[in-house]
């Protein structure tokens, strides 16, 4: 039977074995997907031994993401271009990786907004953090014209513009609401509006009204971003998608089938973010 894991310190939030045992009981495969608490000085042990320890492979999350690349045997493109990784597989008994957090976060983008164009287009990005650059990989690669980053300090976006060069512009504070006239797509990218953090405060008034609003938080499933957005008739694109589709390519690498995101998976996890949130 074939295995896979997800592996941080800690690990027990996560909801990838809701997603990946669904899938694996859709498809009729005979296989497990199962959370792995994961130190960060046993990672080197673990990533080079992971078939020893059973698993045709892994997701990576929180304290790895990074730390996790000098220890894998091949990196792809996208992987290079972020400087992070959340999915490992085995080829033969080599260790191949990539980032799938862009992409996950793109098919959830268009699947709730279909025809989207971002050719030549400006975004305005919340935060600065790991998902960020991943989330700058894959919208380059759709075509967007120009990135705006919004940043409590602004070392990490010139990092930013370190490695994907001049799209990337510092947005200042209180330049937002000047700067959001123009913007076709607004992603925060922060904890900020997630349960149990800080309110994410910022002026939605002079956005245009075709343009997107997306928050990556899902918990809750419904932040009180997008609901601000949604009040002024903004298209909104939550966060929970992002997840489930972000999962794709690994299922496919390590149990060989190409599994769908539907409503029905969507509601299961949508359910289970809804029982933590009143327990």
């Amino acid at each position: 039977m074939k295995k896979a894991c997800v592996i941080g310190w800690p690990i027990a939030h996560s909801r990838s074995p809701l997603i990946h045992n669904y899938w694996l009981a859709k498809y009729g495969l005979e296989g497990l997907y199962e959370r792995r608490p994961v130190s960060p000085q046993d990672l080197p042990e673990f990533l080079q031994n992971l078939a020893a320890h059973g698993y045709v492979g892994c997701n990576v999350t929180i304290p790895h993401k990074e730390a996790a690349l000098q220890h894998i045997h091949h990196i792809d493109d996208v992987v290079r271009r972020t400087g992070s990784l959340n999915t490992v597989y085995l080829v033969g008994n080599k260790t191949h990786a990539t980032s799938t957090d862009g992409e996950g976060f793109y098919r959830n983008l268009i699947a709730m907004v279909p025809g989207l164009s971002l050719q030549g287009k400006r975004a305005i990005l919340i935060g600065a953090g790991g998902s960020a650059k991943a989330i700058i990989e894959r919208l380059l690669r759709a075509g967007i014209g120009e990135i705006c980053v919004m940043n409590r300090t602004s070392a990490r976006i010139e990092d930013l513009k370190a490695s994907f060069g001049s799209v990337i512009k510092i947005l200042p504070a209180d330049h937002f609401v000047s700067e959001s006239k123009s913007a076709a797509l607004l992603i925060n990218a922060t904890s900020q509006g997630m349960a149990g953090q800080p309110k994410l405060d910022i002026d939605l008034l002079a956005l245009p009204l075709d343009a997107v609003v997306v928050d990556l938080v899902y918990v809750p499933l419904e932040t009180d971003l997008l609901k601000a957005a949604k009040a002024r008739g903004l298209r909104t694109v939550g966060g929970l998608g992002m997840l489930l589709h972000q999962a794709v390519v690994g299922f496919e690498k390590w149990f060989g089938v190409r599994p769908e995101v539907t409503a029905e998976l969507y509601n299961l996890v949508a359910a289970d973010i809804e029982k933590e949130q009143h327990s």
